[in-house]
């Protein structure tokens, strides 16, 4: 390999998803190659229908491509089976969602414990390192609170350590401050922006809310299946976050 090459997290080349109906052919992802590195964290932002949850859902190997490539740490899941897409999930790829997703009759840390079991990695380091992560995020007193027992702002939270908690190379955000006050949005995001760039993971995060955006790295923008713009110097990605621009 050329040493004067960059070696990326997760790379995309030419992806495009296409779906065929009764009135035709609709491209929901329409030739897009991006790239993330480790410990970059990116917002992916467009209109309804502008295909960006179709891409989340394509990187979190949810989704294959119609054609195309994409590359997590050099593997192209495009190219996989289902059983190896499960595992690269599993292993790989950490998400949140704009639902939670907590398993209710689990407190947070066996939320977040759950992780690390389905991969084998539930010790006693992985257990100290679960009770770690939940203290950085604010929850040291609610490890054995139940979903039901927390504020939106702590469950989502508690999505983030699970999202994180087996060093996963990709971590994805879909909407992750669509249920949550404007004070809580700003604080979850500003933690798990933190946390990417601490621990060096590459980090994706779809949004319509263009303020949560100032904790990002580059903004990609979606529009019609295509990648059209990406803001990427700070004045640019600050002025967007304020509404100077569009």
């Amino acid at each position: 390999m050329d040493a004067t090459m960059t070696v990326y997290a997760l790379e995309t080349k030419s992806v495009i998803k296409t779906y065929t109906s009764d009135s035709g052919t609709i491209q929901a992802v329409n030739d897009v190659s991006l790239q993330v590195s480790a410990g970059e964290f990116v917002a992916l932002v467009g209109p309804s229908g502008s295909g960006k949850t179709t891409m989340l859902s394509m990187l979190a190997a949810l989704l294959q491509p119609t054609s195309g490539q994409i590359l997590l740490d050099g593997q192209n899941l495009a190219a996989m089976g289902e059983v190896d897409r499960v595992s690269m999930r599993r292993k790989k790829i950490g998400f949140t969602f704009q639902a939670n997703n907590l398993v209710p009759y689990l407190s947070a840390l066996e939320n977040v414990e759950l992780m690390l079991r389905l991969n084998n990695q539930l010790d006693k380091t992985g257990r100290l390192r679960a009770r770690e992560l939940l203290a950085r995020l604010g929850l040291g007193e609610r490890l054995h609170n139940l979903p039901g027992q927390m504020s939106g702002g702590q469950q989502q939270r508690v999505a983030i350590a699970r999202a994180l908690i087996h060093n996963p190379s990709l971590v994805l955000a879909d909407e992750p401050t669509a249920n949550l006050d404007t004070e809580r949005a700003f604080q979850v995001v500003e933690t798990f922006a933190g946390l990417i760039h601490e621990q060096g993971r590459a980090g994706i995060m779809v949004t319509h809310d263009l303020r949560m955006c100032q904790y990002v790295d580059r903004i990609l923008q979606m529009q019609d299946g295509k990648l059209v713009r990406t803001f990427a110097s700070r004045d640019e990605i600050l002025s967007l976050a304020r509404g100077e621009r569009q």
